[in-house]
């Protein structure tokens, strides 16, 4: 039951020396127990005496995100870090070493981009010689062929006209070219403008290569080799810039066909060297990143350290002599020990003269809370801290959520087949953590990793809750033996699953009903199969589940009552015990507690009461039971008239006992003050001191509790969350407003009497969910399984109603349904249970540990 109240906390003062200071964060740091408070909250973070070093370590930081993401380029692994000893370096040390070893990768990484460039373009440069020398190749050929032709013509043609000779002479024009690579999804609108620009005066020929890397880039492009042939220097103007601004890559490309065989083999030969380099260097490179990624992940958690380690300096005040730091903290009462072990070994660390004063506070501030958890309760926890931190030392619900979270959701999802579907899910995460937890699981499996203790106890439950609906993927069992109710044409038939599979057996069964034998003993466990199919299944299932869930809100509410009463109980304050505690329990009780009683005796009896019409004309007829002897069903004991009056008389008058007395007796309590302190005059500076030991001698003898440590229980907060002297609102003259305390107190008294009815129609969600469920798994397997099989369907239509049936229940039933009822489940917590006792309005303990700071991102 440690997690019933939080921790005790106490805050204390740490006068550091300035020489040990660094020394000392860290050894506290290790420990991970004290919470800093900021002592310099009016300076900005450049005023702050470590500014610059935090900056040195955002800038190490910058250097360290560059080396990871080189690594991980580079496909090597981060070594993890082994040892405390791993990778130390001085902080010094360490921000030269990261400085240099970033120049010589940035020297690397520039180096490899320039031969990678030169590579490149030496790539396409040789694409540009094979493939353009084959355009001029074909065209010497086609020349040569048309010349061959027209010189056989001339043989044949004996007499051709010299005029007609002379009008058909080919005039001689300078043609020039342009060769290079395009990206092929560039070309048709680079064809397309350089037709335009030119009117036409443009020859285009191009070959795709495939995909080569792009110099720029260093990223693979499909591309074309083309050569743009054009006439005049206008032209060739264009076309250059066309080239540019399609970011088309130009190469020099010869026209002698000796000089581009002589250009060939020197890029060859560049290749060859070049591929030579870009090994040796790439060698080089990957060197120097194994032995960075050896220790990176060391270096990583010391900067981190060091940055946290820094700021938290940062919230320490200097003295005016710089020699002394002085820090407050919280720190837990049981951790008391293992900070003095280590400010001790900090001392001897930094070879200190002095060591560092640690002595406790005398503070009215409210601690913060605190809660010791393991992995296995960490996840209830979140749930109760995700509708608010609790109150310093107020009692923990995240105790009782253990169950009846898993519980709840088990009412409105039992059903043994979907229990066993979720827990060996939930035994996957649980059997595997050690692994999953090394992975990064994206933010839905992570979260469901996160809280697979509750979904191993929601499935362990909802096993429960299946066996006592007698469900399994909507299917009854019968493992408990035979049935007491039997056919009502046929006695003697009492089989249920004779009664269940074949209609034709007990026909009246699901016309009728079945009726009660004297015969045998009462179905062993859970609900009686028998009900199943039957005309009054789910009138009596109906009846159950909402008589089940008021019995379980009512039980759970008084729960949250008690709880109230312990907090009260833990901060003195009996006023809120006798004029709120105790009219909420008759008041509840009263009315629903009640309602619970004649719930119970009607199960027990077998009685036929309608105690729909008994509840409502205990309002609207009180005295009147069997309604002048017309429903003498109603009547279920001796004296239950005179007993609903008086219920209802006490219900009445709580309600102004939980609305009066409190604001006024705190009126008067103000008053009774104000008198006192209007007999004193001015007190001297030495009877101040004298009144301030004195109150505060008073203090550790009564209700606050302030002991020679310093700690002190947390004052209470506002008329309604009790604490000492009742939860007065002010300790000195002027401080109490009477309007606001009667206001405070009206609002509580209608939200509760308000919410003692909407909190138990809210809990029938219980019945509403687990009949959805329950009708739903009913549907997907009668209709789309069994209607299939009973139909006389082939092998594949089986199979693929098999097939949909899975889809339907996991997709559905086991995330849709699960998750509705995870919400529903959270809602009776956070509103129906907890806002009975449960304030809410505390912060959260966040130490200064090494072990959160090495689990945050660089």
């Amino acid at each position: 039951m440690e997690l019933f109240r939080s921790e005790e906390m106490q805050l204390c003062q740490l006068m550091i020396p300035a020489e040990a200071a660094h020394d000392t964060i860290t050894a506290l740091g290790e420990v991970g127990m004290l919470q800093f408070k900021d002592l310099n909250a009016e300076r900005t973070a450049f005023q702050r005496t470590y500014a610059n070093q935090i900056k040195r370590c955002d800038e190490m930081a910058r250097q360290l995100r560059f080396f990871t993401t080189e690594v991980e380029k580079a496909g090597i692994l981060v070594a993890p870090r082994l040892s405390s000893e791993q990778g130390a370096m001085d902080f010094d040390a360490l921000e030269h070493k990261l400085a240099q070893l970033e120049s010589e990768l940035l020297e690397l990484n520039g180096n490899s981009d320039r031969l990678h460039r030169s590579h490149n373009e030496l790539l396409e440069l040789q694409l540009v010689l094979e493939r353009a020398g084959t355009f001029f190749d074909d065209a010497r050929s086609s020349a040569d062929r048309a010349q061959r032709e027209s010189a056989t013509a001339s043989y044949v043609d004996s007499a051709p006209l010299l005029e007609s000779a002379q009008a058909f002479e080919p005039k001689s024009v300078q043609l020039g070219f342009a060769a290079g690579t395009i990206p092929v999804e560039k070309l048709a609108a680079f064809e397309r403008l350089l037709f335009r620009a030119t009117r036409g005066n443009m020859f285009l020929k191009h070959t795709p290569v495939g995909s080569v890397a792009d110099p720029a880039s260093g990223e693979r492009v499909e591309k074309s080799v083309f050569v743009v042939f054009f006439a005049g220097e206008r032209a060739r103007q264009k076309v250059l810039k066309i080239c540019e601004a399609f970011s088309a890559n130009r190469y020099p490309f010869p026209e002698d066909l000796t000089r581009q065989r002589q250009m060939n083999a020197e890029v060859n030969s560049r290749l060859r060297e070049l591929h030579t380099t870009l090994e040796a260097g790439d060698r080089l490179r990957e060197g120097v990143l194994q032995a960075i990624a050896l220790t990176l992940d060391a270096w990583s958690i010391q900067v981190r350290r060091e940055k946290g380690i820094y700021h938290t300096l940062n919230k320490l005040s200097v003295d005016v002599t710089r020699k002394v730091l002085v820090a407050e903290a919280w720190v837990p009462l049981a951790a008391r020990a293992r900070v003095q072990d280590a400010l001790r070994t900090a001392a001897a660390r930094a070879s200190s003269a002095v060591g560092t004063v640690f002595q406790p506070v005398v503070t009215y501030e409210p601690p913060p809370t605190f809660h010791q958890t393991s992995k296995t309760t960490a996840a209830f926890q979140g749930i109760v801290d995700a509708y608010g931190i609790a109150r310093y030392r107020e009692a923990n619900p995240g105790v009782f959520t253990i169950i009846t979270f898993p519980f709840l959701f088990a009412v409105m999802f039992g059903d043994i087949g979907h229990g066993i579907l979720m827990l060996m899910f939930a035994l996957l995460l649980v059997l595997r953590e050690k692994k999953l937890m090394k992975h990064d699981l994206g933010d839905i499996l992570g979260m469901m990793f996160g809280g697979r203790y509750i979904i191993l106890l929601m499935s362990i439950f909802s096993i429960f809750t299946g066996l006592i609906y007698n469900e399994m993927f909507s299917v009854v069992t019968t493992w408990f033996g035979n049935t007491r109710f039997a056919c009502a044409t046929d006695a003697s038939l009492t089989d249920p699953v004779q009664i269940m599979m074949d209609r034709d057996s007990c026909p009246s069964a699901f016309i009728t009903g079945l009726e009660m034998t004297t015969r045998g003993q009462p179905f062993a466990f859970g609900v009686d199969p028998a009900w199943h199919g039957t005309r009054t299944e789910l009138s009596y299932l109906n009846s159950l589940k909402m008589k089940m869930s008021i019995l379980l809100g009512v039980a759970q509410m008084n729960a949250g009552i008690i709880l109230s009463y312990f907090n009260q109980r833990y901060y003195s304050d009996m006023l809120s015990t006798v004029c709120e505690f105790i009219p909420q329990m008759i008041f509840l009780n009263g009315l629903f507690g009640y309602l619970c009683i004649l719930i119970v005796m009607k199960w027990a009896t077998g009685s036929t009461a309608d105690l729909y019409h008994t509840l409502i004309y205990m309002f609207l007829n009180p005295g009147d039971v069997d309604c002048g002897g017309k429903c003498p069903e109603n009547k279920m004991f001796a004296g239950q008239a005179g007993l609903q009056v008086f219920l209802l008389i006490i219900c009445f008058i709580s309600v102004p006992c939980m609305l009066l007395p409190k604001p006024l007796i705190l009126k008067k309590r103000h008053e009774k003050r104000s008198q006192a302190s209007a007999s004193y005059g001015l007190l001297s500076p030495d009877d101040n001191a004298f009144r301030f030991q004195r109150f505060t001698d008073e203090e550790s003898v009564s209700g606050g509790e302030l002991g020679t440590a310093g700690h002190t229980r947390a004052p209470a907060h506002g008329a309604n969350g009790g604490g000492g002297g009742g939860g007065d609102h002010g300790h000195g003259d002027g401080e109490f407003d009477f309007g606001e305390v009667m206001v405070h107190q009206m609002i509580h008294t209608i939200e509760f009497v308000l919410g003692a009815v909407s909190n138990t129609a809210s809990y029938l969600r219980l019945w509403a969910l687990s009949l959805a469920h329950s009708q739903l798994s009913s549907v997907f397997y009668d209709r789309l399984l069994m209607g299939s099989i009973r139909g006389g369907g082939s092998p594949i239509a089986i199979f693929v109603a098999f097939f949909v049936f899975t889809c339907a229940t996991l997709g559905v039933l086991m995330v849709m349904e699960s998750l509705s009822a995870f919400l529903h489940a959270m809602r009776l917590h956070w509103v129906e249970f907890q806002n009975k006792f449960y304030h809410g309005d505390g912060y959260q303990f966040t130490p200064f540990s090494f072990e959160t700071i090495d689990k945050e991102p660089l």
